[in-house]
């Protein structure tokens, strides 16, 4: 179970939303089922929270601005490394159609792109630590009827071509970030990532940085160590298999990559971790 309460929250007068802000810190937590949906949107944090999904956890992980459904009667399973700070938007006794976002009896979807939802859920976010006034309970209303109006309306299979990226920076960062974490033995090339959104290495390299912390270099690296660590914890593959499949040029170089982050070799990483859980 969560640790905390939310930071702060606020509900409907009718009682058909609720809209709060949590911050939770490392850990794993488990959430019953609940009988509403849940919206949340990933406002800041860390880039490696996951969920479980059966037989281990997601190789994919949310990132700030990134968006997950969880359906109503699904319990969930969360493992936080780092501080957490989200945008819960749950909602009671869903009248509203089951719309393709907010299917019912649908699979969560999890850590996924949707730039409008963020900018929204920011905003009610800022509104909540205005001075109550009916002037602000009124404005909140209405930001959140135009987010349900999006969860309805958007398509559940949504790709780049749904939203009109020219004007939208932090969707072309998001966007490369769903690549690399998708598939983070790829090359990923500034040069190609910057061509896929549009925009010159420069702008593009500067526009990541200033969303990740990170160069689009250092975050594919960070995303190739996650991945070896999840195959070393979970898998029997060896070393020199691991190193091949994550794109290193060979054994050494991720070993010796691996030993600057984790402060370790990839054997002993996997040796540590054999042993606490047994």
């Amino acid at each position: 179970m969560l640790r905390r309460g939310p930071e702060v929250d606020l509900a409907a007068p009718d009682g058909s939303w609720r809209v709060s802000r949590w911050r939770q810190f490392v850990g794993s937590y488990e959430l019953p089922e609940m009988p509403s949906a849940v919206f949340v949107v990933q406002l800041a944090g860390k880039t490696d929270v996951r969920t479980w999904q059966g037989n281990g956890w997601s190789q994919v992980s949310t990132f700030p601005g990134s968006a997950t459904i969880v359906p109503r009667n699904r319990g969930t399973r969360w493992l936080v490394d780092g501080e957490l700070d989200v945008m819960t938007l749950s909602l009671p006794n869903w009248e509203g159609g089951s719309g393709p976002l907010l299917d019912h009896a649908g699979d969560m979807r999890f850590a996924y792109s949707d730039p409008l939802s963020a900018a929204l859920a920011r905003q009610i976010v800022a509104e909540l630590y205005r001075p109550a006034s009916a002037e602000r309970d009124n404005y909140i209303v209405s930001l959140v009827s135009v987010l349900k109006l999006h969860l309805i309306h958007v398509p559940a299979d949504c790709g780049s071509s749904a939203y009109p990226v020219s004007n939208f920076s932090s969707y072309r960062v998001h966007n490369a970030i769903e690549a690399i974490i998708r598939s983070p033995s790829a090359e990923h090339r500034l040069d190609d990532l910057a061509q896929q959104a549009g925009v010159t290495p420069s702008h593009f390299g500067r526009m990541f940085k200033k969303a990740t912390g990170q160069t689009p270099h250092q975050y594919v690296l960070k995303a190739r160590l996650e991945r070896a660590q999840q195959m070393l914890e979970m898998t029997d593959a060896p070393v020199n298999v691991i190193a091949e499949k994550l794109g290193f040029n060979n054994q050494s170089h991720f070993n010796r990559i691996f030993r600057q982050f984790m402060a370790k070799t990839p054997t002993d990483f996997r040796r540590g971790r054999t042993g606490a859980l047994s």
